[in-house]
C-alpha cells in the first residue's frame, strides 16, 4: 500500500477540512471561469467506443462528469482521489447525476494507481497534479495507465504572462483572495492555494517533467491570458 509523505498527509487532511464548502468557493473564486477551464481540457480528452477514461485528483467529480457529458454512452469514466471526503461528495454528485451507471470513484493517490497498465485511452487531472509531492511519479504512473498512443491532459493554475495582468491578478490572488474564502471555510487552505500555485514550475519546466515521465509532443494551451494552463501529451 503506497503511504504519503508527511506533507502529503497535511495537504489531504486540508483537503478533506475544505470538502464541503469546495464547489461553492470554486464557483465563487473564479466567477465561474472554472467550468469554461474544465469544459475546454475535456474537449482535448482522446477517447474511443467503449475505452476507458481516468481522472486523477478527481475531487467531487466535476470533471469526470464533465467527460461522461461529453463522451458517447459506450465511454466508462473512473475517477481517483486521494482524499475520501472528497470522493465521498462526489459519489453523491455522480449517484444524483444521469451518469451514474459510467462514473466509478475510488480512492487512492495519483502515485499509486490502481489499475494495470495500457487501461486508459485518456487520463485527465484538473487542478491536482499541483497537490502532487512527488509530480514525476505521478505523472509516470498515469503514463503507465494509459494505452499506447493514449493522452494526458493537465489542467492547472498558471501565472499570466503580459506583467500589468500579472501585477492585477496577483494583488486577487495573494491578497483578496484568502481573505474572501476565510469567510466561508478555513482560512489557512486558501493562503495554501496562491502559494502552491507560485511554487509550481513554469511551463516549460513542467513540460520537461512530462518528458522524463514518458510523455511525447509536451505541449501548453494557455486560457484566460494564462491564469490557468492546458498541458498536453501522448504515451
Amino acid at each position: 500500500m503506497f503511504k504519503l509523505t508527511p506533507k502529503g498527509e497535511e495537504i489531504r487532511n486540508m483537503f478533506g477540512t475544505i470538502a464541503p464548502r469546495y464547489d461553492f468557493l470554486n464557483r465563487l473564486l473564479s466567477l465561474g471561469v472554472d467550468q469554461r477551464w474544465r469544459r475546454f481540457a475535456v474537449s482535448r480528452v482522446k477517447h474511443a467506443d467503449g475505452g476507458p477514461i481516468l481522472d486523477v485528483a478527481t475531487g467531487t467529480g466535476d470533471i469526470a462528469l464533465a467527460i461522461a457529458s461529453a463522451t458517447p454512452p459506450s465511454v466508462n469514466i473512473v475517477g481517483i482521489d486521494f482524499c475520501r471526503e472528497m470522493v465521498d461528495l462526489g459519489r453523491e454528485k455522480v449517484a444524483s447525476s444521469p451518469y451514474a451507471e459510467r462514473i466509478k470513484l475510488e480512492v487512492a493517490p495519483c502515485e499509486a494507481i490502481p489499475y494495470p497498465d495500457d487501461t486508459f485511452e485518456s487520463a485527465t487531472i484538473a487542478f491536482g497534479i499541483r497537490n502532487v509531492v512527488d509530480r514525476e511519479v505521478g505523472l509516470r504512473e498515469m503514463c503507465r495507465v494509459l494505452k499506447p498512443g493514449g493522452r494526458v491532459v493537465v489542467l492547472e493554475f498558471s501565472t499570466p504572462v503580459w506583467p500589468p495582468f500579472r501585477a492585477l491578478y496577483h494583488f486577487y490572488f495573494l491578497k483578496l483572495l484568502p481573505r474572501i474564502a476565510g469567510l466561508f471555510s478555513k482560512f489557512s487552505a486558501y493562503r495554501y492555494l496562491p502559494a502552491s500555485v507560485m511554487e509550481f514550475p513554469s511551463r516549460e519546466e513542467f513540460q520537461a517533467i512530462m518528458g522524463r515521465a514518458g510523455f511525447k509532443n509536451a505541449r501548453h494551451i494557455d486560457l484566460t491570458g494564462g491564469i490557468a494552463t492546458v498541458y498536453l501529451g501522448e504515451k
